[in-house]
């Protein structure tokens, strides 16, 4: 196994691309947990992995999937496909998991050059003559405040966006102002984002095994690094099963939220995604004081739902303002106001940080009823 830093990555992937090499990218920090994941030490069992990414471990410990240099390339071709034509790209993302890492594989596939900027966008080249990007949400929600930024994204041939849901709202108001984004949904086992603006790319099909969103063709991982088990339970075949829920509709996928977001309140089920988004429909986005919804364990209730904010809402007018529109048991029973939000790599929120935090009310100022 090849580990490369960000800045080696493109050569490196040329050589997995063909064949040669099993390629991982280590992030420019902090890379001892990736490592230890990595375990590249050990042989690679995965036969025809050719690349190495860790998930972003929004629900524990990072896992390494392994991906073959088949479902990269086929991942990449569908996505310039459905993109109307190959193109320079620029890597805003962290390059160990796989929305950066397919940011530059796109361009090795195709030959094209490929460009990092910083992950706060303050140096983003030019679009030049047909240049792509790929931003997660909270990318999204700063540049929407800058206009000079939305000037640059707009010299963009399509600004892809993913890793986590973002705001109906948030994206009517970026594409008013005249930048082509595509919404992208997928993950690491699949190369990435397979599904954009709703609609599969060529060759996937998208299925569903109860509530839970499958994914089926050649963008399709190898398996876990060294987990036979675990990849038993989420690959057949061709055919990833996600943790997500979600239907289709007019024969778009909406993505309803994670499995493990339904939680049991006083013997009540609360789908902690779907609250999340009627809170940003009355109080805005997270990142613009929007509160964020946590389940807590309790001995009376089970799981209570609390919230945290970085704006100024006390909880009468959280509660006020959501009473109407979500059932008793999904109402937070309290609210902490919070110096900052806690996001994972990929830029989604971690709720895990922000439940451990919540344990230990010292780190932030409280308040509740």
């Amino acid at each position: 196994m090849h580990l490369s830093s960000p800045e080696e990555l493109p050569q490196a992937l040329a050589e997995a691309l063909a064949g040669r090499l099993v390629a991982a990218s280590l992030p420019r920090t902090g890379a001892e947990q990736v490592v230890a994941a990595l375990q590249p030490q050990l042989p690679v069992t995965e036969l025809t992995a050719g690349v190495a990414v860790a998930t972003s471990g929004s629900t524990g410990q990072p896992k390494i999937v392994m991906l073959s240099a088949q479902a990269v390339l086929a991942s990449a071709s569908a996505t310039h496909a459905r993109l109307g034509g190959v193109g320079d790209w620029v890597c805003v993302l962290p390059t160990h998991h796989v929305a950066g890492m397919m940011t530059v594989a796109r361009a090795v596939a195709a030959g094209r050059g490929i460009r990092f900027a910083a992950p706060d966008l303050t140096d983003l080249p030019d679009g030049g003559d047909r240049s792509y990007l790929s931003v997660v949400g909270a990318q999204l929600y700063r540049a929407a405040a800058d206009p000079e930024l939305l000037a640059r994204l707009r010299d963009y041939a399509a600004v892809l966006v993913g890793g986590s849901a973002v705001s109906g709202q948030l994206l009517a108001q970026v594409r008013e102002s005249g930048v082509r984004l595509v919404t992208t949904y997928g993950m690491a086992e699949t190369c990435g984002g397979c599904v954009y603006d709703g609609r599969p790319l060529d060759g996937v099909r998208i299925g569903f095994a109860g509530e839970r969103i499958t994914l089926t063709g050649p963008m399709a991982f190898s398996g876990y690094r060294l987990d036979p088990e675990l990849t038993a339970q989420v690959l057949d075949g061709d055919t990833v099963l996600t943790g997500d829920r979600g239907r289709l509709t007019e024969g778009r996928l909406q993505v309803t939220g994670r499995v493990d977001e339904v939680v049991v309140s006083g013997g009540v089920n609360v789908d902690l995604a779907q609250a999340q988004r009627v809170c940003e429909q009355v109080f805005g986005p997270p990142e613009a004081g929007g509160p964020v919804l946590l389940a807590i364990g309790d001995p009376r209730w089970g799981q209570r739902i609390v919230a945290v904010t970085l704006g100024e809402a006390d909880l009468e007018t959280l509660t006020d303002g959501l009473q109407d529109r979500l059932g008793p048991a999904a109402l937070p029973r309290e609210l902490r106001r919070v110096a900052a939000l806690a996001y994972t790599p990929t830029g989604k929120i971690d709720r895990r940080a922000l439940q451990r935090a919540w344990r230990k009310p010292e780190v932030s100022d409280g308040h509740g009823g």
